[in-house]
């Protein structure tokens, strides 16, 4: 199907993505300011985290393969762990570190905390922690979310920032233990422990204002003048200092420029592009900045150069294609995401680019296929759901369409609408299928819910 209109949509990150939990999760906020978890998915930024995360993940002793590293939409200094599944590290956080070294030693802090037992230990206290009612449920969806289980969507609830607060924040022999493993993690990969001082020291001072303005990182994650000292000591003893290794100056450079090309003023990436020593990496972020001032011609012109210089990157095609779909060039859109499928066939996100530039093609059938195989590999990815709802619809499939847009509306809180599409979906679909069983899993989630909300009441 043909997108109308005359004027390209509104640039957005990638793969921005909106991951409605139905929960409170932000960390420093009173009840007042409570919001959900906004995720920033861009297949280009979290490959970067990925290849920094690398050799940290692999010390570990934790797969690189089944730890997400995701990034929050929001501009505060923090970065946690639910699950032992992702690292979620905030935009804030990405942007104000100065050095490579200073964001792997929060990757190895995070990590850290999943290998020593830390999330698992409070996962298992959950049901007698009085403070964490409920937080059972939220822990739940999210794993299942990362892709345990085939109902994912099925499960959603709400809780208090405090409750959440409580589970995120860790004691200070935690902290110390964490910070130990992740001096030793980063002394096995060869990267400069130093990294972790300048990180806590970016941090100093933050106990002495009030908590409504200190970085959530400091609540989560207590700071003290020992646990200093302490991170300098350890940092006294790696034998040797090693220099930032050129390929992770790139990818650090890299993940930096995607990210603020897409969250600053187009002016600002301009004037600050030309001083990126990276070639490609200038080329990619003017274009950014073009497409976002709706510069059709200049964008594509600066991703070329890109390519050019760097022929087999597929999130570079994969950066093209939205450039020409966002601006109506459909086909040739699909033609770039084709050739991003190709050089990185197991993206998911490359794979959910390339299905929604199928569907503005008019070929649902298609996109059904990559969409679902995206979903196979990323639970999390809601606007994925949307699409393959829209996909089976156009393929005449309503009763997966219903139970697609049910299971997407759980995802996010909505299970009045929740209830009503997967009803329909359970009336569409085979009794007893194992689509219809997903539909009746979303049902039996509304009505617990709504059999709360009568006890509460």
């Amino acid at each position: 199907m043909a997108i109308r209109g005359t004027r390209p949509p509104a640039p957005h990150l990638s793969r921005l993505l909106v991951l409605g939990l139905a929960v409170v999760l932000v960390l420093a906020a009173p009840p007042a300011r409570a919001a959900s978890i906004s995720l920033l998915r861009d297949p280009d930024i979290e490959n970067g985290l990925a290849m920094m995360a690398f050799p940290i993940l692999r010390a570990a002793g934790l797969s690189s393969r089944r730890t997400q590293l995701l990034v929050v939409d929001d501009q505060r200094m923090n970065a946690f762990v639910l699950d032992n599944r992702a690292i979620f590290v905030n935009a804030g956080l990405v942007q104000k570190v100065t050095r490579p070294e200073m964001l792997q030693a929060v990757l190895a802090h995070e990590a850290a905390h999943i290998a020593n037992g830390h999330i698992s230990r409070r996962m298992s206290n959950l049901d007698s922690a009085g403070t964490a009612a409920g937080l059972g449920t939220l822990l739940a969806l999210i794993a299942a979310a990362a892709g345990a289980g085939e109902a994912a969507g099925g499960i959603a609830m709400g809780t208090t920032s405090s409750a959440f607060r409580s589970f995120l924040a860790h004691t200070r022999a935690e902290e110390s233990a964490a910070d130990r493993s992740a001096a030793s993690y980063l002394r096995w990969a060869g990267i400069d422990v130093g990294g972790l001082v300048d990180l806590h020291r970016a941090f100093e001072g933050q106990e002495l204002i009030s908590v409504s303005r200190q970085d959530p990182y400091t609540q989560s994650h207590p700071l003290s003048a020992d646990r200093i000292r302490a991170a300098e000591r350890l940092a006294a003893a790696q034998p040797e200092v090693p220099a930032t290794r050129d390929d992770t100056a790139y990818w650090f450079a890299r993940t930096r420029g995607k990210l603020s090309a897409f969250t600053r003023a187009p002016a600002w990436t301009l004037r600050r592009a030309p001083a990126e020593p990276h070639a490609d990496v200038r080329h990619m972020r003017e274009a950014v900045a073009h497409h976002r001032n709706h510069d059709r011609v200049r964008a594509l012109a600066s991703i070329d150069a890109a390519l050019s210089l760097r022929p087999d990157d597929p999130f570079y095609y994969e950066l093209k294609g939205q450039i020409l779909l966002e601006h109506r060039q459909v086909s040739a859109a699909v033609a770039a995401y084709e050739r991003a499928v190709e050089l990185a066939p197991d993206n998911a996100l490359i794979l959910a680019a390339h299905g929604r530039a199928l569907l503005a093609a008019g070929r649902p059938g298609d996109a059904l296929a990559a969409l679902e195989k995206s979903r196979s590999r990323d639970f999390r990815n809601a606007m994925v759901m949307h699409d393959l709802s829209r996909a089976y619809a156009q393929s005449d499939q309503l009763g997966m369409a219903a139970l697609l847009t049910a299971e997407r509306y759980a995802l996010q809180g909505r299970m009045p609408d929740a209830g009503i599409n997967a009803r329909r979906a359970m009336g569409l679909l085979p009794r007893g299928s194992g689509p219809w069983q997903r539909a009746q899993d979303v049902v039996i989630a509304v009505e617990r819910q709504d059999k709360k909300k009568r006890k509460k009441k």
